[in-house]
């Protein structure tokens, strides 16, 4: 999992609330248990219309936000099944922030396992992002998690918090197998002085 310290990029809003991880990954792309390839579906029944085209009505296809990796959107994101594939086609999109009122819980975990910084803020503060992104075109944030700063070049700074664990573990890129190896060792000399019960037949 990559580092996750400091990040500037040009916001991406999705002017929602409820979206869902069907509407994120629907359910015809969960054909691969890898973590990677998902973001060329991600959004796609908005991304795209009935011919497989790209919907120039949807937000995703406006050029300005090609490349984008901060994501400022409403209540609620997240919801539905508890799909992994979820966070997986918006990290493999490019997505490594996610400013939100709320986040259903389960997506919010899996974010944070897959390397993506969910923020929550109150609702004046996601309405004030979303009236400097539309105000000022290419509008960017940068997201400093090591000093838990949501800033702008137009003089906005928002503080944000976050679990003090998680944000460690973005920090250094580590998920649940890189915490595990650390403790390798460990497990080797409790597995040597604990043989098994159990020997196959």
């Amino acid at each position: 999992m990559k580092p996750l310290k400091k990040i500037t990029s040009v916001v991406f809003p999705l002017d929602r609330v409820n979206v869902d991880t069907d509407a994120i990954i629907p359910k015809q792309f969960l054909k691969s248990i890898e973590r990677t390839g998902f973001g060329q579906f991600l959004f796609y029944e908005w991304r795209f219309d009935e011919n497989n085209k790209p919907n120039l009505q949807f937000e995703m296809n406006i050029p300005r936000y090609k490349g984008t990796n901060i994501m400022v959107t409403r209540a609620n994101f997240g919801c539905g099944s508890s799909r992994e594939h979820a966070p997986w086609a918006l990290l493999d999109y490019g997505f490594r922030v996610i400013i939100a009122t709320s986040f259903a819980d389960i997506f919010h975990n899996n974010c944070f396992k897959n390397g993506i910084l969910p923020i929550t803020l109150g609702e004046e503060q996601v309405e004030e992002i979303f009236q400097r992104t539309h105000a000022h075109e290419g509008y960017q944030l940068t997201v400093d998690l090591e000093n838990l700063l949501i800033s702008d070049s137009h003089g906005l700074q928002i503080p944000f918090e976050t679990d003090s664990y998680r944000r460690t573990c973005l920090l250094n890129g580590l998920d649940d197998i890189s915490i595990s190896l650390k403790h390798e060792t460990n497990v080797k000399e409790y597995e040597q002085n604990h043989p098994s019960y159990y020997s196959i037949k």
